[in-house]
């Protein structure tokens, strides 16, 4: 793989990346509910499926996916559901008391393996992700050379700003929710996370096959 493929494909991700998905959404609704620093967790599940469905892709799954309709019918809308009650339990979640941002109620705490696992399924239910990977790195493949190391390259630099995007979108939320410290203010906060969650979940209820 020449320098010139792999900028190109650097600049293919970093462009889709930054584009409001699913993902982002999530991401962007973590920090506003549980600050940056735990998004984080929820950061690292989604790249750790994104990095599982990209092997899965190489091994043909996201081609099978473009090739059945029920199958991606049926990814699609388990995720959309998923998504849709992650939203409606941030819409009522108990309102937080006055404090450091970020802070969620007791009862609302998330540990890390928890954010991770909701980071996961969010970014596994999503089929066209799987399809789209099927369809993209082969542009970027040397036939000629190993296939393998190509694939560790492509997949890490998706990872990589994937993740970093993600962090963005946190981060994001989090400043927004450093402004929100009043009770009135924390409901908004919290209709406002299930409103993201609910609006990705419509994101990936419009996704199509490619």
């Amino acid at each position: 793989m020449s320098w010139q493929t792999l900028s190109v494909f650097l600049a293919t991700c970093f462009v889709l990346s930054m584009t409001p998905g699913p993902n982002m959404l999530l991401a962007l609704g973590l920090g506003l509910r549980f600050g940056a620093r735990r998004a984080a967790w929820g950061g690292a599940g989604m790249c750790l499926a994104l990095a599982a469905m990209a092997a899965l892709s190489a091994l043909g799954l996201g081609a099978l996916l473009a090739a059945s309709e029920p199958a991606f019918q049926t990814v699609k809308w388990a995720g959309v559901a998923y998504l849709a009650w992650l939203g409606i339990q941030s819409w009522r979640a108990p309102v937080a008391e006055p404090g450091v941002p970020g802070d969620a109620p007791a009862g609302e705490r998330a540990s890390p393996g928890r954010l991770m696992l909701q980071g996961a399924l969010v970014a596994a239910a999503n089929p066209k992700a799987l399809v789209f990977m099927a369809a993209l790195f082969p542009q970027f493949i040397d036939p000629a050379a190993a296939l393998a190391p190509q694939l560790a390259t492509l997949v890490g630099a998706m990872v990589v700003i994937e993740f970093g995007w993600i962090m963005a979108y946190a981060t994001g939320g989090t400043t927004l929710a450093a402004r929100l410290t009043t009770p009135h203010a924390a409901r908004t906060l919290n209709r406002l996370t299930g409103g993201l969650m609910i609006g990705a979940g419509a994101l990936l209820a419009l996704a199509r096959r490619v």
